[in-house]
């Protein structure tokens, strides 16, 4: 595939994430009324969805080995289409929520080609670059969301921004099946055998520099997912933001994160992988501090949460593509399974954020701000120590594993 083609592929199959999440997101609020539903149920309809999108995975990188990426892609946004028309003619919390999983697990099977394809086709350091511009185009759709959502929820209702979930699938649909060559050259005959399935898991959960970088994304997420699970209530309901308003303030927020892919790819070229991710660290502790500092010196503004978390959100741009490419460096046929861990990981860690978010929402802004303080110190840690000691990305010292 030519490489222009490999870059929308790649912000198509990883944008898949934040159509889902972000343009949504605005409708929350009045789907939560609109049901009658409390907040926790109302965050449900997110965590439960990655939940199932972690634990899909694992199932869906297997399959991918052994069948290739492209039928587990058509299988995958096939179901995703289905499941998003579920969603919008749901009349209960809960059918929305079922309908959520299940689009969490289709959601599974692309995202995790996505990364896969990317160890498919090239070496660490240029994966890491390619990841990045792949996250740009993701940083686009990210953009776009939250604005789309509030006009559609605003102007029509919010079954329609949930439609528009099943119009990206469909298209997204269309353009795996015209333009993806299948990236896969030798398909892993013994991917599903449960011995080798097995061996595959317990080789990649005791790589390190598997663990190191799993970390890196894992937390990353984390950051980003506090923000998701309680942003729409915060600028909504606790500082009286119209839909629209809060679309432009997850724009900012987008737009920030686009920046940090670029930096991500500037840095990589000057500096390195390792230098490149402990400044990151550095960016991310910092908004994660500044906005603690802010709200214990007793400064509630909107200016006081949303510019740490566009300094966080520069950093964010950094980690994924790093972290993702750098968790499936070390494996050649068993990148798909490589990267259906670490997506599991990422998810098992941001659900049990929401289950931890659920159980804390008291209607301020304080869950917020000291869930993003912690896993922004836990970035900070692992970019500065683990990643130093266990991150190398030397692609002479890649290993091929069956």
């Amino acid at each position: 595939m030519p490489p222009t083609t490999v870059v929308f592929l790649l912000a198509l199959l990883m944008g898949i994430q934040p159509v889902t999440t972000d343009l949504y997101l605005p409708a929350l609020p009045s789907i939560t009324e609109g049901f009658g539903a409390s907040m926790a149920q109302a965050q449900y309809t997110l965590s439960a969805l990655l939940l199932s999108f972690g634990v899909s995975q694992l199932i869906w990188g297997p399959l991918s080995d052994r069948f290739g990426r492209k039928p587990i892609l058509l299988a995958g946004l096939s179901m995703y289409t289905l499941a998003a028309v579920g969603a919008a003619w749901a009349d209960s919390i809960q059918l929305l929520i079922t309908w959520r999983i299940w689009q969490g697990l289709a959601m599974g099977a692309v995202v995790m080609c996505g990364r896969a394809l990317v160890r498919d086709l090239y070496n660490p350091i240029n994966g890491a670059q390619v990841m990045s511009k792949g996250l740009t185009g993701l940083g686009v759709l990210a953009c776009m969301s939250p604005p789309l959502g509030g006009f559609l929820s605003g102007h029509i209702n919010a079954k329609a921004a949930l439609l528009a979930m099943a119009v990206f699938g469909l298209l997204s649909l269309v353009f795996v099946a015209a333009f993806f060559k299948e990236s896969v050259r030798h398909k892993n005959l013994r991917a599903l055998v449960p011995s080798s399935l097995v061996r595959n898991w317990w080789m990649i959960l005791k790589n390190p520099t598997f663990l190191t970088y799993s970390a890196l994304s894992s937390a990353s997420f984390a950051v980003l997912f506090v923000f998701l699970a309680t942003s729409s209530f915060v600028f909504i309901k606790l500082f009286g933001f119209s839909s629209a308003q809060y679309g432009l303030i997850m724009f900012g927020m987008s737009s920030s994160y686009i920046t940090g892919t670029f930096l991500c790819r500037w840095l990589l070229t000057n500096l390195g992988m390792k230098r490149t991710v402990a400044i990151a660290g550095g960016l991310s502790l910092f908004g994660g501090t500044l906005m603690g500092v802010l709200w214990l010196a007793g400064i509630h503004s909107i200016w006081a949460i949303l510019l740490p978390v566009y300094v966080i959100a520069v950093g964010h741009g950094i980690h994924q593509p790093c972290g993702q490419t750098g968790s499936i460096a070390p494996f050649g046929k068993a990148a798909g399974t490589a990267s259906a861990v670490n997506g599991f990981l990422m998810m098992i860690l941001a659900f049990a954020t929401g289950t931890w978010l659920s159980q804390h929402s008291d209607g301020s802004v304080l869950p917020m701000v000291v869930g993003m303080w912690f896993w922004t110190t836990c970035i900070a840690a692992v970019a500065w120590f683990a990643v130093q000691k266990y991150g190398h990305q030397d692609a002479q010292h890649e290993h091929e594993h069956s």
